[in-house]
C-alpha cells in the first residue's frame, strides 16, 4: 500500500497529460462505494456455475476437481491484472472495449464490446431460466415461463432506476451468497470433525479428499472435462472492470478487489468443495443434484432443500441483474467510440443508459422466449452456459492481446503505473496458451461442441455489422427521430 501511494503522484502526471472527459450531465457518475465494488467482485466470482454445475464437476472429475478451480483461478487472477493496469491508465476508459480500440484498431473494440453484451445477454437469458426453474420447487404447476419473464421484466426495471440500486441489490445478493458458503464449510467441518455417519453408511472424513480412485475416478478425459462447467462458473468475475467508471476512487477500490481474488476462489471454491467431498464421499454426490443441498440434507436439517434452493434462487437472480447492468453499460460505451447507433450514448436524468437498457431487455426477452421450444431447464441451460464461456474466452483473450501491445506502444504508461501486472509478457502468453487449451477441450465434450460450432454465426454476423455500420446508425437515428 506504501508504494501504491508513493507511486500515485507520478502516475496521475503522466493521466494529466491525456484528454479528460468533462463531467457533464451526459457521462456516467461514481455511485458506487468501496462496499459495492468489493461485494461485486466477491459475487462476480461466486457464480450460478458453483452452485448448479458443482455436482456435475465432482462427478466427472472426483476431488481433482480442486485442482482444477485453482488452476483456472490462477490464470484468471493475471487477467484480471492486466485489465486493472489498462483501465487505470486512462480515466477516460469506460470498459475494456475502450482500451481494445485504442491499442488493437476500432474493429477489435467493437468484436469485444459486442461479444461481451451477447455473452451477458446469454448468461442472462440462463439465468431467469434457472430462476423459473427453482420457483417451481414451491409452485411445482406453475408454468416456468411465468417466473422467468417476471424476473426480467423486474430486474430491468429496477436497473432503470438508478446505479446506487443495482449497487445495493448485489451487495445483498452477494452477502446471501456468502452468507450460504460459511454455513456449508461451518456444517461441513463440524461433520468431518465429530465424525458425523450419514444414513447411507458414509462417515464424514478428510480420507474421502485421496482414497482410492477419487482424484482421477475417470482418468485424464474426465479431469479435463471439468474444465469446461468449472470456467462458467466465474462467467462475470470481469465485471469489476465495467463497473470502474462508476466506482468512487477507483484508484484503490480495483486494486484491492482484483488483489483479493485469489483468496476468494481458494475460499468460496476449493474448501467448499472439499467440504462437500468430505462429509458425502464422491462416490454419493449427483451430478444431476445440487451437492449444497445434498450436504445440509444429510446434517438432518429439514429445511435444507428449501435453504438452498432460495440461496441458488438468488444466486441466479444476481447473476441476471450483472447482466442486466453491464449489457446496458456496454452499449453505452460503445456508442461513444462510435461501434453503436449514436442515439444509444443518450442518458436519462438521473444518469443511466436507458436506451442500451431497453435494447438488453429486449434482446433477453426474445431470447427467453426459447423456453417455448426448449422447455427442458436443464438442456437449455448447458448450450446457453457453453455459448457465453466460448464468447468469454474471445474477451478475455483480446483483453491480454491489448495489454501486449500497451506495453509496447505506451512503455511510459507502464512504468508510470502504480498497479503493474506481475511477469506481464510472460504470464500473458501463459494465460492465452491456456484459453486456447480450453477450446481444444470444448472441442471433445459433445454437449459443448454445439455450443462451439454456433459460436461462429456470431462472429460472421459482427463482421457484416462492422462493414455497414454506418448504414445502420442512420437507421437508428431516423427511428429515434
Amino acid at each position: 500500500m506504501r508504494r501504491f501511494n508513493a507511486k500515485h503522484s507520478e502516475f496521475m502526471d503522466v493521466k494529466s497529460q491525456q484528454n479528460q472527459e468533462s463531467k457533464n450531465s451526459q457521462g456516467l457518475q461514481a455511485q458506487l462505494d468501496s462496499r459495492h465494488i468489493q461485494l461485486i467482485a466477491i459475487g462476480g466470482a461466486i457464480g450460478t456455475g458453483l452452485f448448479m454445475g458443482s455436482g456435475k464437476t465432482i462427478a466427472l472429475s472426483g476431488s481433482s476437481i480442486l485442482l482444477t478451480y485453482m488452476i483456472i483461478g490462477f490464470f484468471l487472477f493475471f487477467l484480471m491484472r492486466a485489465l486493472g493496469e489498462l483501465l487505470l491508465s486512462n480515466s477516460e476508459y469506460n470498459s475494456f472495449a475502450d482500451f481494445a480500440s485504442e491499442y488493437l484498431g476500432h474493429w477489435t473494440g467493437f468484436f469485444i464490446g459486442w461479444s461481451y453484451w451477447l455473452s451477458w445477454v446469454i448468461a442472462c437469458i440462463g439465468d431467469v431460466v434457472i430462476v423459473g426453474g427453482y420457483i417451481q420447487f414451491w409452485f411445482p404447476h406453475l408454468p416456468i415461463w411465468i417466473p422467468a419473464f417476471s424476473c426480467l421484466f423486474g430486474l430491468v426495471f429496477l436497473n432503470m432506476l438508478s446505479v446506487k440500486l443495482f449497487g445495493e441489490l448485489e451487495f445483498w445478493f452477494a452477502i446471501i451468497k456468502i452468507i450460504a458458503i460459511l454455513a456449508l464449510i461451518a456444517t461441513g467441518c463440524w461433520m468431518v470433525i465429530t465424525g458425523y455417519v450419514s444414513p447411507s453408511g458414509v462417515h464424514a472424513s478428510v480420507h474421502h479428499l485421496f482414497n482410492g480412485d477419487v482424484f482421477f475416478p475417470h482418468g485424464a478425459s474426465g479431469f479435463l472435462a471439468g474444465f469446461q462447467i468449472a470456467i462458467f462458473s466465474f462467467i462475470g468475475i470481469e465485471l469489476v472492470g465495467v463497473t470502474a467508471k462508476e466506482a468512487k476512487n477507483p484508484e484503490k477500490t480495483l486494486p484491492k478487489a482484483i488483489n483479493s481474488i485469489p483468496l476468494r476462489i481458494l475460499f468460496f471454491y476449493v474448501l467448499s468443495i472439499a467440504c462437500i467431498i468430505m462429509v458425502s464421499s464422491w462416490y454419493q454426490i449427483s451430478a444431476t443434484q445440487s451437492p449444497f443441498v445434498q450436504l445440509f440434507t444429510l446434517a438432518g436439517l429439514p429445511a435444507a432443500a428449501a435453504i438452498i434452493n432460495f440461496v441458488v434462487l438468488t444466486s441466479a437472480l444476481s447473476s441476471a441483474n450483472s447482466g442486466v447492468f453491464s449489457t446496458s453499460r456496454m452499449v453505452f460505451g460503445l456508442a461513444h467510440k462510435k461501434s453503436a447507433p449514436r442515439p444509444l450514448k443518450k442518458l436519462s436524468n438521473s444518469n443511466i443508459p436507458m436506451r442500451g437498457l431497453v435494447l438488453s431487455g429486449a434482446c433477453m426477452v426474445i431470447g427467453a422466449l426459447l423456453l417455448f421450444l426448449v422447455p427442458s431447464v436443464m438442456t437449455l441451460f448447458t448450450l446457453l452456459s457453453t455459448l457465453a464461456a466460448i464468447l468469454l474466452l474471445f474477451i478475455w483473450t483480446i483483453i491480454l492481446l491489448s495489454y501486449l501491445v500497451y506495453r509496447k506502444k505506451r512503455p511510459e504508461l507502464h512504468q508510470a503505473s502504480v498497479y503493474k501486472m506481475p511477469l506481464g509478457r510472460f504470464m500473458s502468453y501463459a494465460c492465452l496458451a491456456f484459453f486456447a487449451f480450453i477450446l481444444i477441450i470444448l472441442w471433445f465434450k459433445e454437449d459443448t461442441r454445439i455450443g462451439l460450432m454456433i459460436a461462429p454465426v456470431w462472429f460472421i454476423w459482427l463482421i457484416f455489422a462492422y462493414r455497414y455500420r454506418e448504414k445502420i446508425n442512420q437507421w437508428v437515428c431516423k427511428f429515434y427521430a
